[in-house]
Formats: C-alpha cells, sequence, structure tokens
C-alpha cells in the first residue's frame, strides 16, 4: 500500500549539519522536520574554527555578518617556555582578500554561537527545531521513510519522503541501517571545557608544555564570551575530575601557575580521539551527513566546516528531487563528499602528530577552498580543458560592474537558490529560459562588465564559453557555444524545467 508522507524531510540532529540542512531546504520552500534528542540548543564550544570555504557558505545564507559579530579573529599563539618566557606566532596563515577568494582569515566562534546565529535565520524562514525528539526506529520501503519518535508530548509515527542522520558520531540512523563505520582509535584522549577563568591576558591563545603529551595545556579565550576553552590531553584510562576545582588543579599543576582561577564551568567533555569514516552515506531513502558519516581529531578545525559543507552539497540536491529532478543527483552526494572527508582525516590525523610533537601549523590546506568535485559524474567540459578553471572547482569570486554602472561581485550573482549560467563573448539567446536559472553575459550587450579583468583572470574563458554555476558555488559546466547542447543533461538532471 502507498503511503503519502507527511513531509518530504525528517532531520535527525540539530547541530551545525542539521541546521545548515534545514536553512537550504526552509529557502526553498521545502517540507521538513527538525528534530534533535536533547532537550535543549547544544551549549559547547568544541567546534570553534569557521574556514574560509564556509565563511562563503555563510555569506549565501545571508548569516556571515552575523557570525563575524558573534566571534572574532584567531589570537597570536603564545608558547611558554619552562622559565616562564614566551614566544609568540601566528596560529594561522595571513593573507589579504583578493579579487577571488575575498575571505583570508579564519574565524573564531564557539560552536554554540554559531548554531545561535543558525537558528535565527532558521526562525526568520519559519522553522524551528523541535527539541526532546529522539529517533528510536526506522524502517523504509520504495514510497517512504517511516519513523518512530519518542517524545515528552508522547511517541509518534512519522512518514517522510527521505530522513537525514545528522545525529553525530554515536548516530542512531547509522547504526539502526547497518551502515559500517570503520577506522581506528588514535590513541589520544583530550578534556575540552568551557571555562570562567581570570589570572590571564584574553589577547592569546595560551598554550604551555608543547610536545608533551602527559603536560600539555591549552587556554584559548572564546571571541564573543567571557570564557576560555581548556584543551589538555589526559590519560587513556581513569576518570577525569571535569569540575571546576578538578580544572584548577589541573590548571595548576601544568603551567606551575598559582596566579589563575577556574570559577566554573559551562561544558566540558573528555573523549578519546578517533578517525573513521562511514561505508556509505546513502542507504535508499536515507542519508547521514556530518559527524555521522565521519569523525576525527579536531586538530586543524575542519569537522564543523566538513559537516556544513556535507549539508550545503545534499540540500540543493534534496530540494531538486523533491521538485521533481532525476533522483540520480542524489547519488552524487556520496560520490562527491566521501572522498572529501577521507582527505580531511588524513590531514586532520597528521596534523594531530605535529601537535603532539608540538609543531602544529595551520596552512591554506586547512581552509578548504581547494575543495572541489573534479571527478564527480556532474562535472562536464565541452571540450575538455587542460588549465585554468575546471568543471568541479569552487566558483572564483570577482569584482565586476552591472550594465547601470553599479559595482557588484560574481557571489552575488551566484546568491541565492539558482543556478548561475555565465557567458563570456556569447549571444545570450543561444540559451532559452528556465526556471530556477539565471543567466548573465559579458560582452557586446552583456549585462555585467569584466572591465577590471578580474573575471578574466579567475575564470580563464575563451570567447564564446558558457559556464554553468550549481546553487552551492562550484562550477558545474564549461561549455564552448557551438556545444551548447550539451547542457540539456545538466538541465534534465538539475530539473531545469523551460519556462512556459
Amino acid at each position: 500500500m502507498t503511503r503519502n508522507p507527511a513531509v518530504d524531510l525528517l532531520i535527525c540532529g540539530a547541530g551545525a549539519a542539521g541546521l545548515t540542512l534545514a536553512i537550504e531546504l526552509a529557502r526553498r520552500n521545502v517540507s521538513f522536520r527538525l528534530l534533535d534528542k536533547m532537550d535543549e540548543p547544544f551549549r559547547g564550544s568544541r567546534g570553534k574554527g569557521i574556514q574560509l570555504r564556509t565563511q562563503e557558505i555563510f555569506e549565501d545564507l545571508d548569516i556571515i555578518d552575523r557570525v563575524v559579530v558573534a566571534g572574532g579573529v584567531y589570537p597570536p599563539q603564545r608558547e611558554y617556555r619552562d622559565d616562564g618566557s614566551y614566544v609568540e606566532s601566528d596560529v594561522v596563515e595571513h593573507a589579504s582578500p583578493t579579487p577571488a577568494e575575498p575571505y583570508r582569515l579564519p574565524l573564531l566562534v564557539p560552536q554554540f554561537l554559531t548554531e545561535s546565529v543558525m537558528r535565527e535565520r532558521l526562525a526568520e524562514l519559519g522553522h524551528r527545531v523541535e527539541y526532546g525528539c529522539e529517533l528510536v526506529g526506522v524502517e523504509q520501503d520504495q514510497d517512504c521513510v517511516t519513523a518512530r519518535i519518542a517524545a515528552q508530548a508522547g511517541d509518534q509515527t512519522v512518514h517522510a519522503r527521505y530522513l537525514v542522520g545528522a545525529d553525530g558520531g554515536r548516530s542512531f540512523v547509522r547504526a539502526a541501517l547497518g551502515i559500517g563505520f570503520p577506522g581506528k582509535t588514535l590513541g589520544v584522549r583530550a578534556v575540552v571545557a568551557d571555562v570562567f577563568l581570570t589570572g590571564l591576558e584574553r589577547d592569546a591563545w595560551h598554550r604551555f608544555n608543547e610536545g608533551s603529551m602527559e603536560r600539555q595545556l591549552s587556554l584559548c579565550p572564546l571571541a564573543g564570551t567571557d570564557l576560555f576553552q581548556v584543551q589538555a590531553p589526559v590519560a587513556l584510562e581513569g576518570d577525569v575530575d571535569l569540575t571546576a576545582a578538578g580544572l584548577a588543579a589541573m590548571v595548576a599543576e601544568r603551567t606551575g601557575r598559582d596566579d589563575m582561577r577556574v570559577h566554573s564551568v559551562s561544558w566540558a567533555s573528555a573523549y578519546t580521539m578517533n578517525a573513521r569514516l562511514a561505508d556509505r552515506y546513502r542507504d535508499g531513502r536515507v542519508f547521514l551527513v556530518g559527524d555521522a558519516a565521519h569523525i576525527h581529531p579536531p586538530t586543524g578545525g575542519q569537522g564543523l566546516n566538513t559537516s556544513v559543507q556535507d549539508a550545503y552539497n545534499l540540500g540543493w540536491k534534496l530540494a531538486a528531487v523533491s521538485a521533481g529532478a532525476s533522483d540520480e543527483l542524489l547519488d552524487s552526494y556520496e560520490e562527491e563528499r566521501r572522498p572529501i572527508a577521507g582527505d580531511m582525516l588524513g590531514l586532520s590525523t597528521r596534523l594531530l602528530d605535529e601537535m603532539k610533537r608540538g609543531e602544529l601549523r595551520r596552512g591554506r590546506e586547512v581552509q578548504q577552498l581547494d575543495i572541489g568535485y573534479p571527478e564527480s559524474s556532474l562535472a562536464m567540459e565541452c571540450p575538455e580543458r587542460s588549465a585554468g578553471l575546471l568543471a568541479g572547482d569552487r566558483a572564483p569570486d570577482a569584482p565586476i560592474r552591472r550594465a547601470t554602472g553599479h559595482s557588484t561581485r560574481v557571489f552575488e550573482l551566484f546568491r541565492g537558490i539558482h543556478w548561475t549560467l555565465l557567458g563570456y563573448d556569447v549571444e545570450r539567446d543561444k540559451v532559452a529560459p528556465r526556471a530556477g536559472l539565471r543567466i548573465h553575459t559579458f560582452g557586446a550587450r552583456g549585462d555585467v562588465i569584466d572591465d577590471g579583468g578580474h573575471f578574466r583572470d579567475a575564470y580563464a574563458p575563451q570567447s564564446g564559453d558558457w559556464v554553468l554555476v550549481r546553487p552551492d558555488g562550484y562550477v558545474g559546466a564549461i561549455v564552448a557555444s557551438d556545444r551548447i547542447e550539451s547542457l540539456e543533461r545538466y538541465f534534465r538532471i538539475g530539473g531545469l524545467a523551460l519556462a512556459n
């Protein structure tokens, strides 16, 4: 018997991944419910680094200014020697914005503040998180997913077209589907805690005993709050005292100072570091995003960012299929995102080894600007290109002008839920208008002007080229005018119907 789903999407887990997905669906008018088994929002700072690619995504989601105001930039790193002297260095590479890369400094924003901004954006779009709702059963057939939910108001059974597990490293969804989660335990256990501490300046990230896994300690001021984040490796076995008194004793013992006071603990956790990757990201009508699909050490500040980008990749595809696009579009989610997570696990594990030696430095590799999908089935070039921007690459920004003379940016052309087709020295009427597609052209009678040459520098177009940019800001296709008919495959997969 065919069942009619009550909603298009059921999202289990309201962390950064679940909230990103919810925002993506809400702004596309896709019906969903966002559930979390906790009774209230997460209040810790576990994921505090916002990398450059994520900042670009937050611009598109219309929250970047609020995120910037909520936090700040990373302070310098102050490494103390045994005699009490210290040396300062930058935690991250400093670089100036460029026309193609407008964000060049990672942000330090406690996770609970980032997620608060995201919930505010979701509320603006008319939705909210349903707390105290725990997923306790999952079944699926060819028509829908049936989910059993335990809630204070009473148990529920919900039918949805799709279910997304954004429910963390101990994912119920992943376990219920029997999806393997292979990997390894990395032999490091650590404490992370948000504390109210006095006696220490807030102008630096204070690090003690670098290179010693027995006595290493870092105290990072959390921008936007009056808290410090404590990070410290601890013994693999045994209880850890996470009270204010216990953490105060650890700070005093590892710093050799008696002038600091831990007055209270806002949140604390002791955890063992693992590197694990789900065997698959999709099982029929069920998908995994974020920590439900991959877990890793926190070194390099990759986790929250990778989770946000998982959801950003999946969101527009689920919305397109819900609106009538081919289901094969959903197969590209695992195809594109699982290799990225595999690389991220390798990077964060390597950085963990550097941290153990007291040599941790973060370069461009953690910024996630170079992530792309060149091997994706959604990457198309006609004819094939050998240099410059390629299909699957992140679509760069560039300052340009509108035909009215007003300044704008390529990112402004992308902002929103649509696809974007950019033509360079082309005849605009070669492409018929379609719902969900914005067309802009450079050249004679074009509506945008590259008088600074920044678009040409970033995209390396040939005369007659068309560049199709996906809703998530990646280049889907680059085709010459005499091969323009090849875009029909893309339009069909993406559900871009001819306008009536």
